[in-house]
């Protein structure tokens, strides 16, 4: 039975081959390869299809395959600018999503804070990572590539005897150009999911 994630899927992807794919793979900076678009996604290699869409060889009709879709529609033909990072809050029309995008991307990380810094350059090298801007502060920062046009930074303090552990995630400063709000949020979470995993496999 199709789900309602997949029927979404689906539905974008039909507009998605309804368009010119040379110029759409453009704007995701993916790579057209016949009637294929390629691009790494979520530390995955994405392939894109009229049929579905999969990642590493598996189908994915889930919200990973809903972010995906909205990306291949929504990128624009700019280059991605990194720097300043900004918050989540800083997102045209994110109010909505803030609490939701708190507890899923930053709090959900928080137990992990302990380890990461033993499974740092994995993570980065899973996610299309490299080292935090020297600007950043925290305990422990690194910056990861969910999307080709996408960086998240994520900064993270461990606890003391003051204050407890806490993570704060950073967009880089375009993102929004990419992808609506709503979807925005979610790479935030997916992006936090898979940094777990890492995590948890290491």
């Amino acid at each position: 039975m199709t789900t309602a994630y997949a029927a979404i899927v689906r539905e974008n992807l039909k507009k998605l081959y309804a368009q010119d794919l040379g110029q759409r793979a453009d704007a995701m900076a993916a790579r057209r390869q016949e009637n294929f678009l390629l691009l790494q996604a979520f530390g995955t290699d994405c392939r894109i299809t009229s049929g579905g869409i999969l990642l590493d060889g598996a189908p994915e009709e889930g919200p990973r395959g809903i972010i995906i879709s909205l990306y291949a529609l929504h990128a624009v033909s700019v280059p991605p600018v990194m720097e300043p990072f900004k918050s989540f809050k800083e997102v045209p029309n994110s109010a909505p999503y803030a609490g939701a995008f708190a507890n899923r991307t930053e709090q959900a990380l928080v137990p992990a804070v302990g380890r990461l810094a033993g499974v740092r350059e994995k993570i980065r090298n899973r996610l299309g990572g490299m080292a935090a801007p020297a600007a950043v502060s925290g305990d422990l920062a690194f910056v990861v590539r969910p999307l080709p046009k996408i960086s998240l930074c994520y900064v993270c303090y461990l606890a003391d005897e003051d204050f407890p552990a806490g993570v704060t995630c950073l967009y880089s400063q375009n993102a929004n150009l990419f992808l609506p709000t709503d979807a925005l949020a979610d790479v935030g979470e997916y992006t936090t999911k898979a940094i777990l995993a890492v995590s948890e496999n290491s």
